[in-house]
């Protein structure tokens, strides 16, 4: 039956889309910290020291100590690894997704793609500003204003828990 009211909400399409979207962003995330974690010489120490911008004097503090350091590759790597698994997975997505939002911040503010930055860091192509950390970042953006762990996700299952022990 068709009351006439309008149904606002994401269709199944844009379900799908969204859906298939935190997967493999998290899929990209989990895969970059299994790489980081599995490799025994891995570490960020030439990703932070070759740091340019506003923020530059932060990311050389945090390579200048060993332990500093020990401490940031050990972040990076758990935590790649920990956000993808949440996103994959659906699971406390709001926290993953928020997490990878500040990650990818911290990345994109380590080497900003502005003219007057120049990286010596091997490069896919050539950035202006729109690099594909900001394109991921933005990603992630779009997935905290439209989730869909409460949906199709392991979140479902904790938002009826919820909802079962909210009944007396």
């Amino acid at each position: 039956m068709n009351d006439g009211a309008v149904r606002w909400g994401p269709s199944t399409a844009r379900l799908i889309a969204l859906a298939t979207l935190r997967v493999f962003v998290g899929w990209h995330f989990l895969y970059e910290g299994l790489v980081k974690l599995f490799n025994p010489h891995w570490t960020a120490a030439e990703y932070l020291a070759q740091s340019q911008g506003p923020f530059s004097g932060v990311f050389h503090w945090l390579v200048a100590e060993p332990s500093r350091l020990a401490l940031v590759d050990a972040l990076n790597s758990w935590g790649l690894v920990l956000i993808g698994l949440g996103l994959m997975a659906g699971f406390l997505t709001r926290y993953a997704t928020l997490a990878g939002i500040v990650l990818l911040g911290l990345y994109y503010l380590c080497h900003p793609p502005f003219p007057t930055y120049a990286s010596s860091l091997p490069a896919e192509g050539s950035y202006l500003i729109v690099d594909k950390i900001l394109i991921e970042l933005v990603a992630l953006w779009v997935l905290l204003v439209f989730p869909t762990g409460s949906v199709v996700g392991l979140d479902r299952l904790l938002i009826r828990k919820q909802s079962a022990g909210d009944i007396p």
